[in-house]
């Protein structure tokens, strides 16, 4: 049978007519998928949905402005809550000794502080298992708020028991912080600012201390406040400076990169609009902007079996560099600094009240030193600058054990010797957070964070406090060296594997350095 011509033609137009209506269509959906947000009823899945996106590149694309002022003051204050903690635990040892309700002995100071820690630990592990899985926003408030009583109870202690229980749950608060909030400011900070504002937000924590020095000086004068009252104030105002942070939170939105995996582009690309009117005040065109997309797979959470495999298989060698990096550092820091009056009271004789006055030169060259160096970490690179300041570190801190040790120095030029140490060694213990909070995949951030936080922390930050309570305890210098000597030699040791094994992360997208495990090819 012969067909005529003119029904080929017609049959041939039906099909050209549907093939450009299925392309037009393919087009119209692509878009949709792409900057826009796909609308919920063409992905009725979540497992099955894929979209494209190029959200990390807008907001690595955007100048310094206030959006990211506001978001370093509203969550980078969670160092200085850290801060004021930590130095009201050292400033306040000898007034916690010298107590008629408590009357502490340097054991049972270390013991408390331990205690702190070990809350931090486990309070950083399971509120960064949430952190990843129920998002960064709702973790801001429920950290904060366990901070919040738990400082506020502490002012209430009536014995070792009590007092280390409410330490161990203000630690938990501020473990939990950690993670939320240094996994929010990595996805929030565009590329090139990222090394330096994280190095000086974590060197913040100096800004509490100095606060907890002063409030120690002024509250534990006999001459103002009774013995047993000062150091309850104390604790007491750690409670009102985070009220404060808790209106301030209130600015911050969820962080964009957590809800486009998580099943809400649509969100994450209204609140990346929001970003920019507020930076730019325009929302900004894809189409006149090359930015480089993603493909994802939308996901509801993150296996733990799947969350062991990238920590453990697949980024391994990161592993081991985070986790030597903390762990030296932290050492190195809470060993030291829980420590830093009662080698003032024991060795030096200086009292309780005045230990304040020496806090606050330490606690600014540990501020000074992020402030100052922190840009070398995103021009000179992460790789040299981490071994150098952990490496220079370590061997100051020989040198002035030494010194230590036969007796050479005064109470004034041991704190510059600690200062001039501090310098270096708070960038580096800075870059530690930085290292393990870029380097691995989006869904496992908060979690590799807290891991690393908890595993380093319980081997060198538990154990240190109470170690150098009971080398101080001997009376003898040269036990005391000895224990500066081990911190001495695990900086050293952390710097050598920085040097070889760490990541030139500097002015690279999140996503560039560590690919999110819901990536599509």
């Amino acid at each position: 049978m012969t067909v005529p011509p003119s029904a080929l033609r017609t049959l041939n137009d039906c099909v050209q007519t549907f093939s450009s209506s299925a392309k037009s269509m393919d087009r119209q959906h692509s878009l949709a998928l792409h900057d826009s947000g796909p609308p919920s009823m063409l992905a009725p899945k979540q497992d099955d949905r894929i979209i494209e996106t190029s959200i990390p590149a807008r907001l690595d694309s955007l100048r310094w402005s206030g959006f990211h002022t506001r978001v370093v003051v509203a969550l980078g204050i969670t160092w200085i809550l850290d801060g004021l903690e930590v130095t009201l635990a050292g400033a306040l040892s000898g007034a916690v000794k010298e107590s008629p309700t408590l009357q502490f002995s340097n054991f049972d100071v270390g013991f408390a502080n331990s205690a702190y820690l070990a809350g931090a630990v486990l309070g950083a592990l399971g509120f960064g298992w949430l952190t990843d899985r129920i998002g960064r926003k709702k973790l801001f408030f429920i950290t904060l708020a366990l901070y919040l009583t738990a400082t506020a109870a502490t002012a209430l202690s009536w014995n070792l028991p009590s007092y280390a229980l409410f330490r161990f749950l203000t630690g938990a608060g501020i473990g939990g912080e950690y993670t939320a909030i240094n996994s929010t400011i990595q996805e929030l900070v565009p590329a090139r600012y990222r090394g330096w504002t994280d190095l000086v937000i974590n060197g913040s924590f100096w800004v509490g201390a100095a606060i907890g020095a002063t409030s120690a000086i002024v509250l534990l004068d006999p001459a103002i406040v009774g013995p047993d009252l000062g150091w309850r104030l104390a604790y007491l105002s750690g409670a009102c400076l985070g009220l404060i942070v808790f209106v301030m939170r209130m600015w911050i939105p969820e962080s964009p990169r957590w809800l486009m995996i998580h099943g809400r582009p649509d969100q994450a690309h209204a609140i990346v609009d929001d970003i920019e009117r507020s930076v730019l005040g325009r929302v900004q065109d894809p189409r006149q902007h090359a930015w480089p997309k993603i493909r994802l797979r939308m996901r509801d959470h993150t296996p733990l079996g799947e969350v062991a495999h990238t920590l453990f298989t697949a980024y391994r060698r990161r592993a081991l560099v985070g986790l030597t990096l903390m762990t030296a550092q932290a050492f190195f820091y809470n060993a030291i600094f829980f420590t830093f009056a009662l080698v003032l009271t024991d060795f030096y004789g200086i009292t309780a009240s005045q230990v304040g006055w020496y806090i606050l030169p330490f606690a600014a060259g540990n501020f000074l030193g992020p402030l100052l160096l922190g840009r070398l970490f995103d021009t000179l690179g992460r790789r040299a600058m981490i071994a150098f300041t952990y490496g220079i570190s370590g061997a100051l801190l020989a040198v002035s054990g030494y010194l230590f040790s036969i007796g050479v120095l005064s109470a004034q030029s041991q704190t510059i010797a600690w200062m001039v140490i501090f310098f270096f060694a708070s960038p580096a213990a800075s870059s530690a957070y930085l290292t393990v909070s870029e380097t691995f995949p989006l869904e496992v951030r908060a979690l590799a964070i807290a891991m690393f936080y908890s595993i380093g922390t319980g081997i060198g930050g538990v154990a240190g406090p109470a170690l150098f309570g009971a080398l101080i305890d001997t009376g003898s210098r040269n036990s005391v060296f000895a224990g500066y000597l081990l911190g001495s030699g695990l900086m050293i040791a952390a710097a050598v594997v920085a040097w070889r094994f760490a990541v030139s992360a500097e002015r690279q997208s999140l996503e560039t350095i560590a690919r999110p495990l819901a990536f599509v090819e």
